[in-house]
Parts: C-alpha cells; structure tokens; sequence
C-alpha cells in the first residue's frame, strides 16, 4: 500500500509502478497471506487483477484514476474495521 500511495503521490512515476509493483506483491504475498489472508487477497484483487492488468487498455490518466479508486476502496474497507 506504501509503493500504491507513492505512485499516487507523484513520487513513483507510470511505468515504474506497473512494471515494479506486481513484482513486489509477488515477492512478498505469502508472508501478506499469513499476517491477513483476506487483506492480502484484496490487495491482490483489487490493485493487481483489477488494477495492475488493465494497464493496457488505459492512458495513463485513467490508469491512475483506476489506481486511486481501488486505494481509496482497501481504505474504506480497512477503515471499517476489516482488517
């Protein structure tokens, strides 16, 4: 979540964070999955399936705006005692 509100933040640049965030989820998912499954899943759903993968199909503006719905929404959630 750290490396998503930098990249909103203006401190990681487009292609950076496409290219070097699905990397670090993966590195670090399993260790994600025994602190909290649920949240770890929803990190993964959220900004990789529903974020990271449309980065094709998006300019660079809609992809951040994707990127920062799908932060705000794993907020939201937290905030609300999911976590």
């Amino acid at each position: 979540m750290d490396m998503t509100k930098s990249f909103l933040d203006g401190e990681i640049d487009y292609i950076s964070f496409y290219l070097d965030f699905p990397y670090e989820v993966e590195k670090r998912y399993r260790k994600m999955v025994r602190e909290d499954r649920e949240y770890a899943e929803l990190i993964f759903d959220c900004l990789l399936e529903e974020g990271t993968n449309k980065y094709d199909e998006l300019s660079e503006a809609q992809f951040k705006r994707l990127i920062r719905k799908q932060y705000k929404y794993i907020k939201d959630v937290a905030s609300e005692g999911f976590l």
